[in-house]
């Protein structure tokens, strides 16, 4: 990434913040330390692998960097001005315009289950039902011993206990750190019992209110 590119990302951040503050939730992209910390578990053996909220591509290119190679990575990006900019960038990636919170119904990615999750969503300006209907439909595209790392800026997982419960999920964080705008800390959410739990089975159905992962 080039100084131009590093501050041709800021603007477009910025200006979508600017003019969508609760969908961007952050004035400028997730740093290169944070890159590393929410990676720093995945292995090139771990792909396939799906982000959400991809955006700038900040952690896109940790994920090259830990050897992921760029046609096994799914990228999920509600804003249209970063998806066109995510084609350009990595055209060997896929990259989809949806919302993350339709993981669950689409059908789209029922083809080969992820080995990994990685979200870059600001899930703390998120309603309670989207957040499960976000991290229940990640799980249903997702290998039983496949993990969802999601960052955050506050103090607790962005995932309420009570949503972890429903989901049959659990959380446990796996690092911070300051060097960040604003400083940030990471979460790996998993299932609680990952084999009693297959993607072939599970009964997942997101909705407007509810979502549970069933066995």
């Amino acid at each position: 990434m080039t100084t131009k590119s590093s501050c041709a990302d800021f603007v477009q951040f910025f200006r979508s913040w600017v003019s969508d503050p609760m969908r961007v939730a952050a004035v400028a992209p997730s740093g290169e330390r944070l890159a590393r910390l929410m990676t720093q578990e995945i292995e090139p053996l771990t792909g396939p692998i799906l982000e959400l909220g991809p955006g700038t591509g900040v952690f896109t290119r940790a994920l090259l960097a830990r050897g992921i190679p760029e046609s096994e990575l799914t990228l999920i990006e509600f804003g249209e001005e970063f998806a066109v900019r995510l084609r350009g960038r990595f055209p060997q990636a896929r990259v989809v315009h949806m919302d993350a919170a339709r993981l669950g119904q689409c059908g789209l990615f029922d083809d080969a289950p992820f080995g990994g999750v990685v979200s870059g969503l600001p899930l703390l300006s998120m309603p309670p039902s989207k957040i499960a209907a976000i991290v229940g439909g990640a799980f249903e595209t997702m290998r039983p011993d496949a993990a969802f790392y999601q960052f955050t800026y506050g103090p607790r997982c962005p995932v309420q206990k009570s949503i972890l419960a429903d989901l049959g999920l659990k959380a446990a964080r796996i690092g911070s750190t300051v060097r960040n705008i604003p400083p940030a800390g990471v979460y790996r959410i998993s299932r609680q019992n990952p084999l009693e739990l297959s993607i072939a089975g599970s009964e997942y159905r997101s909705t407007g209110d509810t979502a549970g992962i069933g066995a």
